[in-house]
């Protein structure tokens, strides 16, 4: 502490900074005369953090040094006051006395200034495991999610009372805990994935799954009213692609349980099971709905499927079209299109269709990797906090293996995700012709967290828009122009339609390519 020689009308000054917290101490400065007597006392205010600092002002103070003849008291704006006395008989002993009158303050204010820091953790020698599990849970989605007001709530309040009031005696209990928490986002993409679910998570992306081969989704706001989970894609040659349940048809119920109030996750797993399990479907289509018994079985998930299709003319100059369908983004797609792009260019293809209808996504950087092989440079997505751009994802064309040919891409309403990201890239750098429907429209990201005992959670961390920054969630990417809607989705019949003029999915190949 220091107090600086008075005079008349001197001032004295005060500075103690807190070592303890480096973000709080205090400065007063009293105007004093001889006999010494306080005619006005300075305002000062802590901030409890470095956010909380910008908001300060001394219009609001969140302390107030009020001085009379015999005493000296801190205001608080929480109502408590903090005292010492200041006997004035001289000018010496009143510096000697406001010297431990301030003291005394310092001291108390800066017990409140522990008491602030300890009070923002919750005391760790009190955390049974099972609080931990639920505390981890937490961290996870407060450093990650993409709503910094967490729907309108407090967050770091909401942890207080959960500690509190909700049973964690179980790890069941626990889930229970963590699963309210994370309802109360209001966010159908942020779920928690007991250890099960986020295995049979996780294997999806790897390759193969055990089940009927569905990709599910929530239904959009222009499917009307939620009645169950909608399918984005069928595996082709999958049990649910034999049976012939089609990308727009609902979900309404497994194994008689409906799905108006599952998750996708919940659905999808009970969709997988055991290889050669049984499991019963309500699907409707249009106005008709059906109940199919399937059988769950292997489904290896390859991403690529291609073909030369060579065109009608003279010759050596016969124009050739290399089509290539990607179904999904899983940890193989980038390497499997690149290995298909370099087979076709070696047999001197003139243009490529790429087709990405009934694409339900995938992996994000596995999409990211594929737009790069068809540009030379530019933005290939924004990626967007409620603050706006947070990260530009673009290419300078090292990575580029076909970037001369004409490119026409093929969407549907079960184009999304990953795939709607990567039609979005080559329509906006005017690198590719979009043909089909509007796309399915899910512009948000997940990423999933493996938390210590096996579960997990998918959080939504962020938005994205497309290099035209367009937001495209719940709306789509718009394509550039429509498709028969007799026109096929396997890569045999594709060929056809381009070559056979009186067929009613005929493409005339000058115009697919033609802006």
């Amino acid at each position: 502490m220091e107090v600086l020689a008075s005079s008349s009308l001197s001032p004295i000054s005060f500075t103690k900074p807190n070592k303890i917290n480096p973000n709080f101490s205090i400065q007063v400065k009293l105007w004093v005369k001889q006999p010494p007597k306080i005619s006005k006392a300075s305002k000062f205010s802590y901030a409890r953090s470095r956010s909380n600092i910008s908001r300060s002002n001394a219009a609001n103070p969140g302390v107030v040094f009020v001085c009379n003849r015999f005493l000296c008291v801190i205001e608080r704006n929480d109502q408590r006051k903090l005292s010492g006395k200041v006997m004035m008989k001289s000018s010496v002993n009143f510096r000697q006395n406001l010297s431990v009158a301030l003291v005394r303050i310092v001291s108390v204010l800066l017990v409140s200034s522990i008491s602030v820091v300890t009070t923002d953790s919750p005391p760790s020698w009190g955390l049974t495991e099972e609080n931990l599990l639920f505390l981890e849970a937490w961290r996870t989605i407060d450093r990650a999610y993409i709503d910094k007001t967490f729907n309108g709530q407090s967050w770091f309040r909401y942890r207080e009372t959960a500690l509190r009031n909700e049973p964690m005696n179980t790890r069941e209990e626990t889930y229970m805990a963590i699963k309210k928490m994370v309802a109360t986002l209001d966010d159908p993409f942020t779920r928690f994935l007991e250890p099960g679910k986020f295995k049979s998570l996780r294997s999806g992306t790897q390759g193969a799954v055990t089940g009927v081969g569905l990709s599910i989704g929530y239904p959009t706001a222009s499917d009307g009213p939620p009645a169950g989970l909608v399918v984005i894609s069928a595996a082709p040659g999958g049990p649910a692609n034999r049976a012939g349940i089609l990308p727009g048809d609902v979900i309404q119920g497994i194994d008689n349980t409906t799905t108006e109030t599952l998750t996708i996750y919940d659905a999808a797993q009970m969709l997988q099971g055991p290889e050669g399990s049984a499991v019963e479907l309500a699907i409707r289509s249009g106005p008709e709905t059906r109940l199919l018994t399937l059988t769950r079985e292997r489904v290896s998930v390859n991403p690529v499927k291609s073909r030369l299709c060579e065109l009608p003319g003279s010759g050596s100059n016969s124009p050739k079209i290399g089509y290539i369908k990607l179904t999904t983004f899983n940890q193989n797609a980038s390497s499997a299109v690149r290995e298909a792009i370099e087979t076709l260019r070696g047999n001197n293809v003139n243009a490529f269709v790429l087709d990405l209808r009934d694409n339900s996504g995938g992996s994000f950087p596995e999409g990211i990797e594929i737009a790069k092989f068809w540009l030379d440079k530019g933005v290939i997505v924004y990626i967007c906090d409620s603050r706006g751009v947070r990260d530009i994802y673009d290419t300078d064309g090292s990575n580029a293996i076909a970037t001369s040919e004409p490119l026409a891409v093929l969407v549907n309403k079960g184009t999304a995700s990953a795939s709607e990201i990567l039609a979005g890239a080559l329509k906006d750098n005017k690198r590719a012709l979009v043909y089909g429907e509007p796309t399915y429209g899910k512009g948000k990201i997940q990423s999933v967290f493996e938390l210590s005992d096996g579960s997990g959670l998918a959080v939504t961390v962020a938005r994205y828009e497309t290099p035209a920054h367009t937001d495209i969630d719940k709306v789509g990417v718009t394509p550039d122009h429509p498709l028969p809607k007799s026109f096929p989705k396997d890569e045999e019949a594709f060929c056809g339609c381009l070559k056979d003029p009186t067929a009613a999915c005929y493409l005339n190949q000058g115009l697919l390519f033609s802006r």
